[in-house]
């Protein structure tokens, strides 16, 4: 009798397939990165850190992240490729051993009025076909529950040709979609102030016209006053009724004005289409006052709000209709999914609770459908890209996450962990940008950057285990084990903001008194009600400085020193030192360099392939016009000043012959806020995450308020800048200010004088205080779960 024989796969010899484990870079050079060499294993999970600014990103997504997505971009044909952003390849000598690459970051979604978590994820997709195939009474199509699919019908003749003979037939057709026809499927509707549109007791000519961009003798507002529709010396209260229809609500119509063909249209529907279709943040700062002055928004009262029109709305399953499934809370919807019984539509509740699983698995169970996708925070978004990857069937992908910690609660961040591990295990590279010691805790591999930011960064200080780099001697490993103690005296308060019967969104009548004077900390896990109670209670105005995690905008044009107005003393001392113009010493405006405009580099479109820049030869890169280069202050010139970093800039403008008291100030906040490293004439869009959130806090620090509201400083930050984060808040509260901080990091609930726990849950299951006192007196009552992390991160 013979017996087979097997081989041990892992003494056999090695498939040559199996030896490519390890994505390997050489020669990294993009951004602020010095020849960086990295051997990051496959099938494991690496961590990415290193102070904000040191070339985390710059390594993960702008190199092997874009490259591997550059390359994917190449297999589709010169047609397809068209179509697709155009993607440079890295300044890199070599990328080996890629793997396709799913990035999700922290990027927010659209703030289109239209798209909501819903849409954006799928789940309302689903929805609308088990309404289609469930809801009674039947009322159409999947189309007929999309708020973005307006009803229409019609009908005419059409020639056809049939049997060599030309036919006319009579043919209709009609669409039913979902969209409420009065909102338009936004669920909300603008009411104008026709007081802030104009003044009623001017006429025309005396610029009753109020509107921005309509004054002074424009083509705007000449289009108005010589319309001839109306007199335009008589003052618009004396108008007729018809008069005052053609003013405010004509439809277009074409005519001439000083010989040039226009269409005119009434004020009202020409300020809808100019001003208020365009997204509130993307406007001009007076546009963006005017629109707020003028414009109130309002639930669509036909709709409620829910954006669907009558006949959507009418259709249900089990007394539920769809604008009922979109307004649950996501945890109830999915139970309420999973208690459908319909054989005829199963492979549709099966995905359809998948998903919505997968919402709260991932800690947004708290959430909504119809949830607006513009008003979800940088972490809620990231998570919910996540979504879609989780129940992927993919292996072998390289997943790139962006601090997906961002906005998560102690609590919360355990839950993430899991989560990422479970995506390696799956057999995927895992490769994380993080800050917190309880994500670098769980890495296989570790590559720390530094070892400081901007040009003193760029450079790899350490790679291998978490526990080499507790021992590694950088900043990383130095600040890894660092715990902020219990502050042994808290500061008394000097009054109380009041806030009563707080409502907006999950909370439920909320009293509760804000200490001012002090560093007051707001904290609870994700989705218990904490923004809902800051920003809605508390809102920006006459007093109040709020700093939100809205992104800062800026192109490549735009710098730290036109972000922050430090341009504008620069150059006004430039001119009042040379007897010349302000706008030379601008590369935006007259000063620019005629051949590149100012951008200091030439751009050559190459159609579908990636477009190439090279210094402008002209002004070699400086941007200036020669002739600009030649005026100087204190021995420099425009060029010269904006290749300086913050702390050169502050020490040379600080006294001597360029000593500008204005832009000094701006300066200093700028070092306050740990950016002195940071050039102030580099482009916003080559700096991090932490360093525009930063940036952002130095500019607010400049308004004039006696109360600072900041949602979550510490995004973005190294353990090493928390550090210098809480003293500019001490520094803050020390000159007098009242500081109001929302945040997760124990660090700074540590070093609060008083503490706000909002929960005890998310959702419905939170927006109520759960503890209100001092972070001593949180970590003895042990009642909550912010008391259980805190104490066990002080060690008590």
């Amino acid at each position: 009798m013979s017996m087979a024989t097997s081989t041990d796969p892992r003494t056999a010899e090695q498939h040559a397939a199996d030896s490519h484990d390890l994505i390997r870079v050489h020669g990294a050079r993009e951004n602020n990165l010095k020849d960086v060499s990295v051997a990051l294993p496959k099938r494991r999970l690496t961590v990415f850190t290193g102070v904000s600014g040191s070339g985390k990103s710059s390594l993960v997504f702008d190199t092997v992240a874009a490259e591997s997505q550059r390359l994917i971009n190449e297999t589709y044909s010169a047609f397809v490729q068209g179509f697709m952003p155009t993607l440079a390849r890295p300044e890199v000598d070599v990328l080996d051993g890629l793997t396709t690459v799913i990035t999700v970051d922290q990027q927010r979604m659209g703030a289109d009025p239209r798209s909501t978590v819903g849409t954006a994820t799928d789940a309302n997709a689903m929805l609308r076909i088990l309404f289609s195939r469930l809801g009674t009474p039947h009322i159409g199509s999947p189309k007929a529950f999309s708020f973005n699919v307006a009803s229409i019908s019609g009908a005419g003749a059409v020639t056809v040709q049939r049997a060599g003979q030309t036919v006319k037939e009579r043919r209709s057709f009609s669409i039913t979609g979902g969209m409420c026809p009065r909102c338009e499927g936004r669920g909300t509707v603008t009411d104008l102030d026709l007081t802030q549109l104009y003044d009623a007791s001017k006429s025309l000519t005396e610029g009753a016209i109020t509107v921005p961009g309509y004054k002074g003798g424009g083509w705007n507002s000449r289009l108005y006053a010589e319309s001839g529709f109306y007199d335009p010396d008589k003052p618009i209260s004396t108008f007729s009724e018809q008069e005052l229809h053609d003013f405010l609500h004509r439809e277009p119509t074409r005519m001439k004005i000083a010989g040039i063909n226009m269409t005119y249209e009434g004020l009202i529907p020409r300020i809808q289409k100019s001003m208020l279709a365009k997204d509130r943040e993307g406007m001009q700062p007076h546009i963006r006052e005017f629109v707020d002055r003028a414009v109130t928004f309002t639930a669509c009262p036909d709709c409620d709000g829910t954006r669907l029109n009558e006949g959507a709305r009418s259709s249900k399953i089990r007394g539920v209709s769809i604008a009922d499934a979109c307004a649950m809370q996501i945890s109830d919807l999915a139970a309420w999914v999973r208690d459908l019984d319909e054989p005829s539509v199963a492979p549709l509740l099966e995905a359809l609770g998948d998903t919505l699983d997968s919402f709260v698995e991932i800690g947004l169970g708290y959430l909504s459908l119809d949830r607006p996708a513009g008003t979800l925070s940088g972490g809620e978004a990231q998570r919910t890209k996540m979504i879609r990857h989780l129940g992927s069937s993919l292996t072998d992908v390289t997943y790139v996450f962006d601090e997906p910690t961002t906005g998560l609660h102690p609590h919360d961040i355990q839950r993430m962990n899991d989560l990422l591990l479970r995506l390696r295990d799956k057999g995927n590279t895992v490769l994380v940008v993080e800050h917190k010691p309880e994500v670098i805790a769980i890495a296989d591999h570790v590559v720390d950057l530094g070892p400081g930011a901007g040009s003193a960064g760029g450079t790899v200080c350490f790679e291998g285990t978490v526990d080499g780099l507790r021992t590694s001697g950088t900043i990383t490993g130095r600040h890894f084990d660092d715990r902020a103690a219990l502050k042994e005296t808290v500061r008394r308060p000097t009054g109380a903001l009041e806030i009563r019967g707080a409502s907006t969104h999950n909370l439920r009548e909320v009293d509760v008194d804000v200490p001012l004077g002090v560093l007051a900390v707001v904290t609870g896990v994700a989705g218990s009600g904490k923004s809902s109670l800051v920003h809605g209670s508390i809102p920006a105005g006459a007093g109040v400085v709020s700093v939100d995690q809205s992104p800062i905008r800026g192109s490549r044009r735009s710098n730290p020193a036109t972000y922050t107005g430090l341009l504008e003393p620069i150059r006004k001392a430039f001119a009042k030192a040379n007897g010349v113009k302000p706008a030379l010493f601008s590369a935006n405006s007259e000063g620019a360099c005629p051949t590149c405009n100012g951008a200091g580099v030439v751009y050559t479109d190459l159609a579908m392939m990636a477009g190439v820049a090279t210094t402008c030869e002209e002004c070699d890169g400086k941007r200036f016009e020669a002739s600009v280069l030649d005026y100087h202050l204190g021995g420099r010139d425009i060029s010269e000043v904006l290749a300086m970093s913050v702390a050169e800039a502050e020490e040379f403008l600080g006294a001597g012959d360029a000593h500008i008291p204005a832009a000094h100030r701006i300066l200093r906040r700028l070092a306050d806020v740990g950016l002195g490293y940071l050039t102030i004439g580099q482009p916003l869009t080559t700096l991090s995450g932490g360093e525009r959130q930063r940036l952002k806090l130095a500019t607010h620090m400049a308004d004039k308020g006696g109360v600072y509201v900041l949602d979550e400083p510490t995004a973005g930050l190294h353990l090493a800048d928390v550090e210098q984060l809480l003293g500019l808040l001490d520094r803050l509260v020390d000159s007098g200010k009242s500081v109001i901080v929302v945040e997760h990091h124990q660090a700074v609930m540590a070093h609060a004088d008083w503490i706000i726990d909002l929960g005890p849950g998310a959702g419905h299951d939170g927006g109520r205080v759960v503890f209100e006192g001092t972070p001593a007196d949180l970590v003895r009552s042990r009642t909550t779960l912010t008391a259980e992390h805190l104490a066990a991160y002080v060690g008590a």
